[in-house]
C-alpha cells in the first residue's frame, strides 16, 4: 500500500520507539506521581522529562506549562471551555476543523458566548488585519489553525501575534497539522496557549496529545477527579499539571510521543520539509501537467505544508479515492475532511475533494505511481 493519508494519522510509525516504549512500560508501569516508592517515582520523572521536552519543542520555557490529553480535540475542548466566561466573544477562522467549530458553535447556542470567523483569502491564508478587525473589547481570546488541514496552507502567526499582543488578546493555536512538520516558537510569536496531538506527523500513537500554556494562561478545571494531590480537598486542585489532568495519565502513550519526539528531531535534521515538500512539487506539477484535475490553494510553496487536495474531472472524490484504492493500492483522504466552513468557501460542500498527504516515510516513487494512476484514471474518462 502507498500510504498517503499523514495528515489524518501517519503511517508507518518509528517501530523501535514504539518498542523501546513498552519495553520500558513492561518494567516501569507505575502509576506516575501516585506512589512514593521507587517505581512510581521513576515513571513520574520519565514523565516530567517528556514534558520539558515537549515544552522545548514548542519553543516554550520552563514557565511554560505542559498538560496531557487524550489527543487534540480533548485539548481543545479543555482549553475552549477552561477559558469561555458568559457574555464573552471569541475570534477564530473559517479554515477550522470541527474539533474547533463545533464546541464554540455549540457555546454559542447554549447563549455563553459570541463570535466571529474571520475568512481566509484565495490562497487560502488569513489576512492579520482581519483578525484585528474582529477583535472587540469582550474578545476572550482568538483560536486559529496553525496549518489547514484541507489546504496546507501555513498561516502568518508571527503578524497575528503581534495584532493580538497589541490589543491584549491571548492567541491560542492549534498545531494538530503543522506540529513536526515545520518549527514552532510558541514565546517568540506570543502565543500563549497551544494544543497538539501525538498521531499525526509527531509520528506517535493515537490517544494522546496535549497543551502547553504560557505563564499566563489559566484555563479553568472542566473536569475533576483524582490528581494524587492534597486528597483532603473535595475541590480540584489549580496546581499544574493535574489542574487540566484528572486521574492518572496514559504513562504509554507519553513514552511512546517522548520516544518518537526524539525521533522526529533527528529526522528533520538529517531530511528536513525541504525533502517533503519536494515531493509535494512533483506530485503537483506531475498533477498541473495531466489536466483535468482541479488543486485548491497550491499555486505557491510558500508557507505550505506537504498536502495537496484536489479533484478529477468526471469523477465524484469518493469515486477517485475508492478507485484509487480498489485498483492501485493508494491510501488517500476523500470527503469534507471534517472541516465543512472551508469547502463551502471552495465551492465543494456538496462533492468534497481528495486529499493527498505526505509524511516523513514517503519516497519519489510513491509519488511516481500516484501520478500514473491519476493519469489512468484520467483516461478511462468518468466511473
Amino acid at each position: 500500500m502507498i500510504y498517503l493519508d499523514n495528515a489524518a494519522t501517519s503511517f508507518p510509525k518509528p517501530a523501535e520507539c514504539l518498542r523501546a516504549a513498552l519495553e520500558f512500560y513492561l518494567e516501569h508501569g507505575a502509576s506516575p506521581g501516585r506512589g512514593g516508592y521507587d517505581l512510581a517515582v521513576e515513571a513520574e520523572e520519565t514523565v516530567t522529562r517528556a514534558r520539558d521536552r515537549l515544552g522545548r519543542f514548542f519553543g516554550g520555557d520552563e514557565h511554560h506549562h505542559v498538560c496531557f490529553t487524550y489527543n487534540a480535540t480533548d485539548a481543545l475542548n479543555t482549553l475552549i471551555q477552561g477559558l469561555v466566561a458568559p457574555g464573552c466573544h471569541v475570534v477564530s477562522s473559517r479554515l477550522e476543523h470541527n474539533s474547533v467549530l463545533r464546541p464554540l458553535h455549540h457555546l454559542q447556542r447554549q447563549g455563553l458566548i459570541h463570535m466571529d470567523l474571520v475568512p481566509f483569502d484565495e490562497r487560502g491564508f488569513i489576512d492579520p488585519a482581519a483578525v484585528l478587525k474582529a477583535i472587540r473589547p469582550e474578545t476572550r481570546f482568538v483560536l486559529l489553525s496553525h496549518a489547514s488541514n484541507v489546504l496546507g496552507t501555513v498561516q502568518p502567526v508571527q503578524d497575528i501575534g503581534t495584532v493580538c499582543r497589541e490589543r491584549g488578546v491571548p492567541l491560542l493555536l492549534d498545531t494538530a497539522q503543522s506540529a513536526g512538520v515545520v518549527p514552532i516558537r510558541m514565546k517568540e510569536w506570543g502565543v500563549q496557549g497551544l494544543v497538539f496531538t501525538g498521531h499525526k506527523s509527531l509520528l506517535g500513537p493515537t490517544g494522546i496529545g496535549g497543551l502547553v500554556l504560557g505563564p499566563d494562561l489559566h484555563p479553568q478545571p472542566s473536569r475533576y477527579g483524582g490528581t494524587g494531590l492534597d486528597s483532603r480537598s473535595l475541590y480540584h486542585t489549580l496546581e499544574y499539571p493535574q489542574r487540566l489532568e484528572a486521574g492518572t495519565v496514559n504513562l504509554l502513550g507519553i513514552l511512546c510521543l517522548d520516544a518518537c519526539l526524539i525521533f522526529v528531531e533527528e529526522h528533520r535534521k538529517a531530511h528536513g520539509y525541504e525533502g517533503e515538500m519536494a515531493l509535494w512539487r512533483k506530485l503537483r506539477d506531475g498533477m498541473a501537467e495531466l489536466g483535468g484535475v482541479k488543486l485548491y490553494c497550491a499555486d505557491s510553496e510558500h508557507s505550505h505544508l506537504p498536502l495537496l487536495t484536489c479533484n478529477l474531472e468526471g469523477h465524484s472524490a469518493e469515486d477517485a479515492g475508492a478507485i484509487l484504492d480498489g485498483d492501485f493500492g493508494i491510501a488517500v483522504r476523500t470527503g469534507l475532511h471534517c472541516a465543512p466552513l472551508v469547502h463551502e468557501d471552495l465551492g465543494t460542500i456538496d462533492k468534497g475533494a481528495v486529499r493527498f498527504s505526505l509524511g516523513a516515510f514517503t519516497t519519489e516513487g510513491d509519488i511516481v505511481e500516484s501520478l500514473r494512476a491519476i493519469s489512468m484514471i484520467l483516461r478511462k474518462g468518468p466511473h
